[in-house]
């Protein structure tokens, strides 16, 4: 039998208090943006260690905590993985995707170049790990894998929100040179690379809306 420890109560608030708070809320989360255009002002390592910690408190399967964060702040390997990067997405722009793809990305004036990965102080690469090493050596299987560390991310990015920084959910497809430039073992495989760091001073994003309650909301009563 596992043990089990009390949960701290919270009083219930009024209806009105309780939809104001949710739409502070809400209004709150609305203000964050994907961005591409990073200003190189360091970020202390103690607040990305506390930023992934935050993430790390996220549900899992089993609460296995299937993730591992790699934050990579050397000059040099951000270097490596960018030419890597861009290596990736010059063979996708160029051939691998398809043009309903590109159309769709055409709003946000991306190519294969990839400056960022540079400029942001910090990579945050995010692993999931598919199994682990118990005694001898015997491999252990993790639960919900793509499910957990998908909510990790979640929680990081509102946290990035929360502490005025910015962040870019990249996914250069394969990231398998990801594992091998940081040297990942094998029951870990590439899910994520976030930048993060503060905007650039003449930083913009795309002029895009948020689909309305309507067409995100099926409501059962």
């Amino acid at each position: 039998m596992s043990s089990h420890i009390p949960y701290p109560s919270s009083k219930p608030l009024n209806p009105d208090e309780l939809i104001q708070q949710c739409a502070n809320y809400h209004a709150f989360l609305e203000k964050r943006r994907s961005l591409r255009f990073f200003s190189d002002h360091p970020v202390p390592r103690e607040a990305v260690e506390q930023l992934i910690m935050a993430a790390s408190s996220a549900p899992s399967g089993a609460n296995k905590q299937p993730w591992t964060f790699c934050a990579v702040g050397s000059l040099e390997l951000k270097k490596q993985i960018r030419e890597a990067a861009e290596e990736e997405e010059y063979r996708s722009y160029h051939g691998r995707m398809s043009k309903e793809w590109l159309r769709d990305l055409a709003p946000f004036d991306t190519d294969w170049r990839k400056p960022f990965l540079e400029t942001a102080p910090w990579l945050i690469i995010v692993f999931r790990r598919i199994y682990e090493f118990g005694e001898e050596g015997k491999k252990e299987n993790n639960y919900y894998v793509n499910e957990s560390v998908g909510l990790a991310c979640g929680f990081l990015l509102t946290a990035l929100h929360q502490a005025g920084l910015v962040a870019l959910t990249h996914t250069p497809s394969p990231m398998d040179f990801l594992t091998k430039l940081l040297g990942r073992p094998a029951n870990e495989k590439p899910f994520l690379l976030i930048p993060i760091g503060y905007p650039a001073p003449d930083a913009t994003v795309p002029d895009i809306q948020r689909k309305p309650a309507e067409r995100v909301i099926a409501w059962y009563e």
